[in-house]
């Protein structure tokens, strides 16, 4: 079975035919699209609460379970790393900007949003810790001066 890839891109304002003729043109091809718009009538009750999928993961194409997203399990296995290597808040941004990893909304990472990963950096640690590719790129992270 080939390996499929999958990315979610954020629309921001309106949608342009030239961003499908470039994506089709790279081999990509649509394969849903997510309208909203405000609903007319009453609001959802108080007691209802939605929640963002936690990073690193994205709905299955089964729609039924999650499933992890190699870019965003990429990009916390990068702050990992630069977190054991004492990196500041700031390194560890502009590393993962020049590396081309994406907020959730497809914005730049800043030292806050950095920050603000961490509470899911935390959830996901011993399945990071417990993987066999962490294992291995472990002895390549450059030894820290207090720890040397």
């Amino acid at each position: 079975m080939p390996r499929i890839e999958r990315f979610r891109t954020a629309v921001k304002g309106t949608l342009e035919q030239t961003s499908f003729e470039q994506m089709t043109a790279s081999g990509w091809r649509p394969v849903a699209i997510e309208w909203e718009r405000e609903a007319p009538g009453e609001q959802l009750p108080s007691r209802l609460k939605i929640e963002e999928l936690p990073y690193g993961l994205r709905v299955a194409q089964d729609c039924h379970h999650l499933e992890e997203d190699p870019v965003e399990m990429d990009a916390l296995q990068t702050i990992m790393e630069m977190i054991v290597q004492d990196a500041t808040l700031t390194r560890i941004a502009q590393e993962l900007n020049r590396r081309g990893f994406p907020t959730r909304d497809g914005a730049k990472w800043s030292p806050l949003s950095v920050y603000q990963i961490f509470p899911r950096l935390i959830e996901v640690t011993p399945r990071i810790f417990g993987d066999a590719d962490w294992k291995t790129r472990r002895p390549d992270m450059t030894r820290v001066t207090w720890n040397s």
